[in-house]
């Protein structure tokens, strides 16, 4: 890949990281209710499922998803019925401080904070969609493909890794100005809120037509 043409994707990268949506929902969930150290662990997850899209569609196995509409409903119902789960969990999550979470014991372990968010990204057929819309411009297709992929999988990673830690650390912030069990629940409310609408949205999600 180019400079030239790397350098564009990094630009468009950065607006694919910042644009809200269930990742930055996640990052921010995580930070309320673990703080940045170990809500972080989210945004690990969150890059692994961008990795593990861009090697679908790598494989090929995002076109037959794109193309298929019983395959992409599957995997678009999946994705729903996900994010409703985590907006109902974190809707009922416990009002705690996090210093008595601290104190007691953090119930969400690191690994299960990695596969949550993993599940957010890797289970997305508008992430599919899109990155089967967008890559292939920054593609040279008479060259070997394999390495342009590595170097957009890098380049997304970073900047995820980058903006995903500052939505974490915002959270975190307004976590450690509230003290009432009253204010972290209408916290942990709204969040469960938005990975509903989130998961609403996305059941609205249709195939683009041939």
């Amino acid at each position: 890949m180019e400079f030239s043409v790397w350098l564009g994707f990094f630009a468009a990268s950065w607006a694919i990281s910042l644009s809200p949506g269930a990742g930055a929902i996640a990052a921010m969930s995580a930070g309320l209710n673990h703080g940045f150290k170990r809500g972080y662990f989210m945004t690990i997850g969150l890059i692994l499922g961008i990795l593990t899209q861009i090697v679908f569609v790598g494989a090929g196995l995002g076109a037959l998803i794109a193309a298929s509409e019983q395959a992409f409903a599957v995997v678009k119902w999946v994705g729903v019925a996900y994010l409703v789960y985590l907006g109902i969990q974190q809707w009922r999550a416990p009002a705690r401080p996090l210093v008595a979470q601290q104190a007691e014991g953090t119930r969400v372990t690191r690994r299960q904070l990695v596969m949550r968010g993993w599940g957010i990204n890797a289970v997305n057929p508008k992430g599919t969609v899109f990155l089967l819309a967008v890559v292939p411009q920054f593609l040279n297709l008479h060259t070997s493909l394999t390495p342009q992929y590595a170097v957009i999988g890098a380049t997304l990673a970073f900047t995820d890794a980058v903006v995903m830690a500052g939505y974490t650390v915002l959270a975190a912030r307004v976590l450690s100005a509230l003290r009432s069990e009253g204010h972290l629940k209408v916290m942990n409310r709204v969040f469960g809120s938005l990975f509903v609408a989130a998961g609403a949205l996305l059941a609205t999600f249709k195939k683009a037509a041939d």
